[in-house]
């Protein structure tokens, strides 16, 4: 069975495995390599997710992902204009 891949989906807090081929599909993700985090708000400087967040991004749903990307925007608010500014965000 050249091809095919077993994979275990989680729908309602129940597991289900199916066959399927090909590999996983890629997870997004707002990383562009710049992990240096602000001791002040808690956010990386590169993507303004939260250490909890990096950590557990391969680990959380889809919605849960997308939901996080949508509020990526508002968080450099949070970050002080002086440190944002050293990484060219100002």
């Amino acid at each position: 069975m050249a091809g095919w891949s077993r994979r275990l989906h989680r729908a309602g807090g129940y597991g289900r495995v199916e066959d399927m081929t090909g590999p996983p599909r890629p997870i997004a993700t707002p990383c562009i390599k710049v992990c240096i985090v602000d001791g002040e708000s808690g956010l990386c400087m590169g993507c303004y997710r939260t250490l909890q967040e990096v950590a557990g991004w391969a680990r959380l749903d889809e919605t849960t992902r997308s939901s996080i990307l949508a509020e990526l925007p508002s968080r450099p608010d949070r970050v002080r204009p002086e440190k944002r500014a050293m990484f060219g965000k100002g």
